[in-house]
């Protein structure tokens, strides 16, 4: 889910998590985090996850069948870590403009497939249920009743129930691309891979392990941790995602330019709730996942719950 200032300008990232503690009663439900408002390259209005109003004590999701070993198990033990290389989809960006909907539809519709043709042999290698593909919905609405909860139309969100739902806010990416247009597929692209991270997380059982434990856990500031290792990984997989694809897309010069900006620049700012982890975190694991030093990239250098809590902060 992405957060946005209702009164102040600010560029985008790609994540998840509804601000506040209502947050706690979503297991499965995910965001963005918010970007920098220092030089942003593409500033856009919208409005914070915070005010988004969660579905208390759902029946959408079960995570009775966990306890602290068995979540930390999950979450820390994957299988999903000892899979091979994320293999490219071969994808070309789609060469659309993104001032219509019709546009953005067909923009992320390409990123969407491709990101399921990318993760599906890791997760088979994991024993996750990999031709799951998540339902993408892509709308112009300024709020929305999901699943998981009524959120803010301009925060892009992951719901995970039955296969996973990703909701992508049409508008946002639109009024980005009328200030810049390379910043718009920066943030398009890094958005829907850092969703389908979670949806990566949703299959082999990680995102609703997590939720047991942010639940479970009896301060506030573990909470908050637990939170920023759910979503710093998220982050990380789309990346990585990102990575394993970049000579086809090809995520170069000016478009790799705006991405690491993007990434570099998101995260949990002054002010805010800590559930995202700081801008200099969210680089580094983005930076980790898309391993640029490298022709692969791998699952296995996400495992946030494997590091040491200032590499989470």
């Amino acid at each position: 889910m992405v957060n946005l200032s209702r009164s102040k300008l600010r560029g985008l990232a790609g994540v998840a998590a509804l601000a506040g503690f209502a947050v706690a009663a979503l297991p499965a439900a995910q965001a963005v985090p918010a970007a920098s408002t220092a030089t942003p390259p593409a500033p856009v209005f919208g409005e914070p996850a915070g005010t988004a109003t969660s579905v208390q004590g759902t029946e959408t999701f079960s995570t009775a069948a966990y306890n602290s070993r068995t979540a930390l198990q999950t979450v820390r033990y994957n299988k999903l870590y000892s899979t091979g290389a994320v293999p490219p989809s071969k994808c070309p960006e789609v060469n659309v403009s993104l001032r219509t909907t019709a546009g953005v539809q067909s923009y992320l519709t390409q990123l969407w497939s491709c990101s399921y043709y990318s993760w599906a042999a890791p997760l088979r290698a994991a024993g996750a249920a990999y031709k799951t593909k998540p339902t993408l919905i892509v709308h112009n609405h300024s709020k929305l009743t999901t699943y998981c909860g009524v959120v803010s139309g301009a925060t892009a969100y992951y719901c995970g129930y039955q296969n996973g739902q990703i909701y992508m806010p049409a508008y946002v990416i639109s009024n980005l691309w009328r200030q810049s247009p390379t910043y718009a597929r920066a943030y398009a692209t890094n958005t829907l891979a850092h969703e389908y991270g979670h949806h990566v997380q949703y299959l082999t059982g990680i995102l609703n392990a997590s939720w047991w434990r942010q639940r479970a856990f009896s301060t506030h500031s573990a909470r908050l941790e637990e939170s920023r290792r759910r979503e710093l990984q998220a982050s990380c997989l789309g990346s990585a995602s990102i990575g394993a694809n970049k000579r086809y897309y090809p995520m170069s010069t000016g478009l790799y330019a705006q991405w690491k900006w993007l990434v570099e620049h998101s995260g949990d700012q002054p002010g805010q709730l800590r559930d995202h982890g700081s801008p200099a975190n969210h680089g580094w694991w983005s930076h980790a996942g898309f391993y640029a030093a490298s022709t692969k990239t791998y699952a296995s250098r996400c495992n946030t719950w494997n590091s040491q809590a200032s590499r989470v902060s």
